[in-house]
């Protein structure tokens, strides 16, 4: 029995589905995606490859770290031009991410073994990027169709795992590295990752009453981006994503900069990754809650132009501004797939999502280097809290444009 007309109109178009139980929403969404999310989000520690296999190789550590650029530049575009694929079959884009990110990884160590650059970037970037796209976007609409009631819950418990990945492969990357060569430590990791992966590919299955629609050709990527209220989500999206990259990875010697001591240093980005995983499950979670899921981006951008500000003023503030920031950055993943479906519904989620997060691909081609130039041209890390705060500000503007369908 539907209460109103709205409830039979989801229905016609396919967002509830018919006399679901719910009765397999975590072995059938939650745990897959958490199983994929937490191989795939562990590309964040590739910053402990980088002077290894620089050292190996004997290339810089600027031109080893592109290839992590990379990995985020193919995973953004993969999601973007791989949305339809996703839409029509997930268990295909599981298996294809699984089958890209895991050999990946097994060309980055016939990459390191032969001392080759440009396979490096085949390898880690371009197939391991294509793999963090297809698996990134593969469980959110499941999620999303299983928790209907609470699509920012699912989300974040996805999402989530990607942001905690790093904490949990960085002690067995750290461990391996101190007993193998790379190469080998690269191939351990193969194995490691396929075998959750695959397990996650077997379960991930939409609710059995849910119906896909037969035809998609109502969506037009052209027509997304010509939509005003889409453009501004892509850009206050894509300003939380540079303003993140530009401020979390200086971590270090921006605290240097204020003479911190290294070990509150070290202590200090060990709870950066905790908040970053934390803030996409709790602030998705608060946009449950909401009368209008936009307001918790009013919240997100609100915390981080406070949180700038404080660090202008207050320099030994900065330390609180990584971890904040580091949370509102990951809240931003987080939330905008239920933000997209309760703009334009769940019929083309995958699609919307996946186009949407070409904006992550470009924040991470120019998000560090943004911070770079800065320091370059003042001299100084803290220098990147101005130009933050102002973007920031653009980005609460922006999402003010917004308005729920």
């Amino acid at each position: 029995m539907y209460t109103s007309l709205s409830d039979k109109e989801e229905l016609y178009r396919g967002v509830i589905p018919m006399n679901s139980t719910m009765q397999n929403k975590w072995k059938n969404a939650a745990i897959p995606a958490i199983l994929l999310h937490i191989c795939i989000g562990s590309v964040y520690s590739f910053s402990l490859f980088a002077k290894p296999i620089s050292d190996y190789i004997g290339k810089s550590q600027s031109l080893v770290q592109f290839a992590f650029s990379l990995a985020i530049f193919f995973l953004g575009m993969s999601a973007a031009f791989g949305g339809a694929f996703v839409e029509r079959n997930i268990h295909r884009s599981s298996l294809l991410s699984t089958v890209c990110f895991c050999g990946g990884l097994a060309l980055t160590a016939l990459a390191v073994h032969i001392k080759s650059l440009p396979l490096l970037y085949i390898g880690y970037g371009f197939v391991g990027g294509i793999g963090l796209g297809l698996g990134y976007l593969s469980p959110v609409k499941t999620l999303m169709l299983w928790f209907k009631d609470n699509k920012g819950l699912a989300t974040g418990i996805s999402v989530c795992a990607f942001g905690f990945a790093s904490t949990v492969a960085s002690p067995i990357i750290t461990f391996l590295l101190n007993r193998v060569s790379i190469s080998t430590t690269f191939l351990i990791l193969v194995g490691l990752y396929f075998i959750p992966m695959m397990i996650g590919h077997f379960l991930l299955q939409k609710p059995k009453d849910w119906i896909e629609p037969k035809s998609n050709a109502d969506f037009k990527a052209i027509t997304m981006l010509r939509d005003n209220k889409f453009i501004a989500m892509w850009v206050f999206f894509f300003l939380n994503i540079t303003c993140g990259l530009a401020l979390i990875p200086i971590a270090n010697p921006m605290l240097t900069e204020l003479n911190v001591k290294p070990t509150l240093i070290a202590l200090v980005v060990s709870i950066m990754g905790v908040f970053n995983g934390c803030g996409r499950l709790v602030f998705s979670a608060v946009s449950d809650k909401l009368k209008k899921r936009v307001h918790i981006y009013y919240l997100i951008f609100g915390i981080s132009i406070m949180t700038v500000i404080a660090s202008i003023v207050y320099h030994d503030f900065s330390m609180v501004a990584l971890i904040l920031i580091s949370s509102t950055y990951g809240a931003g993943f987080s939330c905008i797939a239920p933000l997209l479906a309760d703009c334009y519904g769940m019929k083309n989620i995958s699609k919307q999502h996946g186009l949407i997060l070409s904006a992550w691909a470009c924040a991470g081609l120019c998000g560090n280097q943004l911070a770079m130039f800065i320091k370059r041209q003042t001299d100084s890390y803290m220098t990147v809290f101005y130009v933050i705060g102002v973007l920031y500000i653009i980005a609460l503007i922006l999402s003010m444009t917004v308005k729920k369908r």
